[in-house]
């Protein structure tokens, strides 16, 4: 995942954008660049941030910084902004998004003229680049950016920083969000609604799927309509969000709330047979919360996430190192944990690796039972569109990995479906080898329709690919 915040003012920009990008910091660990416009012209950075935060890495560039319109990013994966020139002038450009048929498209635009690709990350071209390239076919920025996401088998919201103003455009369903602000010295634009609440800004509005705009100091200006289909995705709210950020209306920490109430309503578990209700830190807090409100089962915190170091589970890149860091940064509460029956709250279960090893360390802690009740449902399929859970390939998933052990590596695709259906002897059969390979005393998973529910949109609204791989 990644994030971003622009700004265009009547006066320096600086201030606000470092703030407004740095606010995103829990969406991305790898690569940060903000890049502004004033009477110098263009100004770029671009800093690393695997091993130090935004801000530190910053701070330099933010005293030499000077311009009233600017962009931000901080990425999991590609360098940006990348500053272009084309027929469209001199241009920033930021993007969020998953590009699935990148080699058909670099194909396409070689047979079209373009001559090379300057930026690589990791061996492979930088989708951001793809993007303005594509953008470049046409005659005029907007004509680009439909162009580009007509183009582009996944997901794109772009922002661009010219001389006349920041297009902002989000992408084609809606999958992930751009948020207008304002206030009496001009607008800004920004993944997170939160980011710019503390700056002075107030909501001027939430683009609509595909709608572009440009933002100046002085207007916003609607250059695209949106379009009637949306299909933003369910787990900004289950995991990405940060609690107080709001999508379509409805609040993380309250959809997280609701989550844990509908999962308490359904569950079979009382203050009889459980004595704790605890959440993994921490996007499992809030759903726990609602569990416990809702059930009447005390809410404790057995472990402590320290975080002063080691905010994000997966940083560094690699797998293996993000699960040392994930055990290392948990630290226990003895008092709470010795001999108690605790039903615990995740997020989710992808690989699985982590949480096994959170119950481990929970019944080595001295837990008598650990009862798992994830917030989403069993994840079936790698994301498409925003490659929220980094798996490159199914069989990384948990509970794909358990349907093959049953049924093959080759599945049919009713199959599949059978084993999304939380009423099928498939999904039950799956969730008892999730449970006996996991060591938890009992799992069950919240519901799709449930947490749709507290999303507050209805099933045709929000994106539901990795868990019943509906389009």
């Amino acid at each position: 995942m990644s994030g971003y915040f622009a700004a265009t003012l009547t006066e320096d920009c600086v201030f606000d954008l470092f703030y407004g990008t740095d606010y995103h910091s829990h969406l991305g660990t790898r690569r940060a660049g903000m890049a502004v416009y004033g009477k110098d012209g263009f100004n770029r950075a671009i800093h690393n941030i695997e091993n130090s935060p935004f801000r530190t890495k910053f701070t330099y560039d933010v005293a030499e910084m000077k311009g009233y319109m600017g962009v931000g990013i901080i990425s999991d994966y590609d360098p940006q902004p990348l500053l272009v020139r084309s027929h469209h002038g001199t241009y920033a450009i930021v993007t969020i998004g998953k590009i699935n048929n990148s080699d058909e498209l670099i194909e396409k635009l070689f047979n079209n003229g373009r001559g090379h690709f300057m930026e690589m990350t990791n061996g492979e071209l930088n989708k951001t680049e793809i993007v303005a390239a594509l953008i470049n076919q046409q005659d005029n920025i907007i004509s680009g950016i439909k162009y580009a996401q007509q183009m582009i088998d996944g997901s794109m919201s772009i922002m661009m920083l010219t001389e006349k103003g920041i297009y902002c455009a989000r992408d084609a369903l809606g999958r992930t969000p751009i948020h207008i602000g304002v206030k009496p010295e001009g607008y800004c634009a920004s993944f997170e609604s939160f980011a710019y609440e503390k700056l002075g800004y107030s909501q001027y509005k939430e683009l609509g799927p595909g709608e572009i705009v440009i933002i100046t100091p002085h207007s916003c200006t609607v250059l695209s309509d949106p379009g009637k289909k949306k299909k933003i995705c369910t787990f900004l709210w289950t995991y990405y969000g940060y609690p107080p950020s709001r999508y379509e209306g409805t609040t993380v920490e309250k959809m997280r709330y609701d989550c844990g109430k509908f999962m308490a309503q359904r569950d079979n578990l009382t203050s009889d047979d459980i004595d704790i209700v605890a959440g993994v830190p921490d996007s499992g807090i809030a759903h726990a919360i609602g569990y416990s409100n809702e059930s009447h089962v005390p809410y404790s915190r057995p472990f402590i996430k320290y975080t002063p170091t080691w905010p994000r589970s997966f940083m560094p890149t690699m797998q293996t190192k993000r699960d040392l860091i994930a055990r290392m940064k948990l630290i226990p509460v003895a008092e709470l944990i010795e001999n108690k029956r605790m039903l615990l709250i995740d997020d989710s279960i992808v690989r699985g690796t982590q949480l096994r090893e959170t119950t481990e360390f929970l019944y080595e802690s001295g837990a008598r039972e650990v009862h798992v009740r994830p917030a989403c449902p069993p994840i079936l399929f790698g994301c498409k569109y925003i490659n929220f859970s980094r798996s490159t390939d199914d069989m990384e998933l948990i509970a794909r990995r358990i349907i093959a052990r049953e049924e093959g590596q080759d599945v049919e695709r009713v199959i599949l479906d059978d084993y999304a259906n939380p009423d099928s002897d498939r999904y039950h059969r799956m969730l008892d080898l999730m449970r006996e390979e996991m060591n938890f005393s009992s799992l069950s998973f919240n519901r799709l329709d449930d947490m749709i529910k507290a999303t507050g949109l209805t099933e045709d609204e929000v994106c539901t690919y990795c868990w019943n791989g509906k389009e």
